[in-house]
């Protein structure tokens, strides 16, 4: 699951009440390590979905713990906008085309390349049908299962300048804010998990609203208003973090196999818009964040791993982009041959591994051509940079 924004950054000393960076600061790192963790866990996420069986308690309660995805990464979309945003405001004039292309050239190009390719492979339907299914697609998000990722973020891009009001309206009431949002949050989920009848206005659309992220929206964004306070505090209680983050999990795992004990099948059980996945996406967005501090605490500016994390970072929302597609041609490729092949629940390690790698290559050759914006959702740069990938702080960023 991206981040869609510019880079995040950090201020060296913090200001009075709410931390505010008042010029351009050093790149946040930490950021780097959730998001491509984050990423990892999205195509982890899908492989599951298409190569387990129904019945795999094991794989399917990994699917429980991977699932935390899709509210982690709009927290830290939104972190990263609103940070951006406070420390350098933009007119909306300008902030909203530029975010619309960089996210809503990908998402057209990616809708339509999601239809016709399977179109191709088993044409149905005329053309004029099949142009019928894209617009509709667009607007709900469902050309392919990853894309109302877009359509999301793209919602937070259009409220961003009232995310950002509220957050300066309710200053010294911040925790308030996020009790009210975070209960209503656990309402809404669990209405979706426990009563679906409460909610059947909005059940065939839930993944494709901000409402069902708006807590984590709200986190985010909150979060990016203390960036100083918050990293500090992380930094100080990186233990406590991990034991909290694996108490949370084990706490998962269990609701998970309470709900297979009341009748549910291990995929029902572990559907990612329920209030259990809310506390986890807290407790592992903090693990994740503690894990990004840890790295950047021992980072080496210059080292390989430094530069690989930078590049992994950079080619995230293309990788995220494309995985589906990979994931899709492997598993038809060769009359089924891998899944005809190899045994589960084997199938699904190898297949994960041959999607990240297909993905990779995918997002390197867009990103070395014209292609790059609308396939990976970076502008195109014939020259290379002059700076070390590794310690230049973009201008923009815009991964998903």
């Amino acid at each position: 699951m991206t981040t869609v924004g510019e880079s995040p950054t950090t201020t060296a000393t913090p200001g009075p009440q709410p931390e505010r960076a008042r010029e351009r600061a050093p790149h946040l790192y930490e950021l780097d390590v959730v998001r491509i963790l984050t990423f990892a866990c999205v195509i982890m996420v899908h492989t599951i979905s298409y190569t387990a069986s129904s019945g795999d308690v094991v794989l399917n309660g990994l699917l429980a713990l991977v699932h935390f995805t899709r509210e982690v990464f709009f927290a830290l979309s939104s972190f990263v906008l609103v940070h951006s945003y406070l420390n350098r405001p933009v007119p909306m004039r300008k902030f909203w085309p530029r975010r619309f292309l960089l996210v809503g050239v990908p998402y057209l190009v990616w809708s339509a390349i999601y239809i016709v390719v399977p179109y191709m492979y088993s044409p149905q339907g005329t053309l004029a049908s099949l142009l019928q299914h894209y617009v509709y697609a667009v607007l709900t998000g469902t050309a392919w299962f990853h894309l109302y990722f877009l359509l999301v973020t793209m919602q937070v891009y259009l409220l961003l300048p009232v995310i950002v009001w509220v957050v300066r309206k309710m200053r010294g009431h911040h925790v308030t804010l996020l009790v009210i949002s975070g209960a209503a949050q656990l309402l809404l989920t669990g209405a979706y998990m426990y009563w679906p009848v409460a909610t059947s206005w909005i059940n065939g659309f839930s993944g494709q609203l901000f409402i069902s992220y708006q807590f984590f929206i709200l986190l985010g964004a909150v979060a990016a208003d203390h960036s100083v306070r918050l990293m500090g505090w992380v930094r100080r209680h990186r233990k406590n973090i991990g034991l909290a983050t694996l108490a949370t999990a084990a706490a998962t795992i269990e609701v998970y196999l309470l709900a297979i004990q009341g009748g549910k099948n291990p995929i029902a059980a572990g559907v990612p818009l329920q209030p259990i996945v809310m506390v986890w996406s807290v407790a592992i967005a903090l693990g994740l964040l503690a894990l990004g501090s840890l790295w950047s605490d021992h980072r080496k500016p210059h080292g390989f791993l430094a530069r690989t994390i930078a590049l992994g970072s950079d080619r995230s929302f293309g990788i995220f982009l494309s995985h589906p597609l990979i994931l899709w041609t492997i598993l038809l490729l060769g009359n089924h041959w891998l899944s005809s092949n190899v045994a589960k629940p084997w199938l699904t390690f190898v297949t994960y591994i041959l999607v990240i790698i297909g993905a990779i290559a995918v997002t390197e050759v867009a990103r070395r051509t014209p292609l790059s914006l609308p396939l990976a959702g970076r502008p195109f740069r014939s020259t290379p940079k002059s700076k070390s990938t590794s310690d230049a702080t973009p201008k923009a960023k815009a991964t998903a």
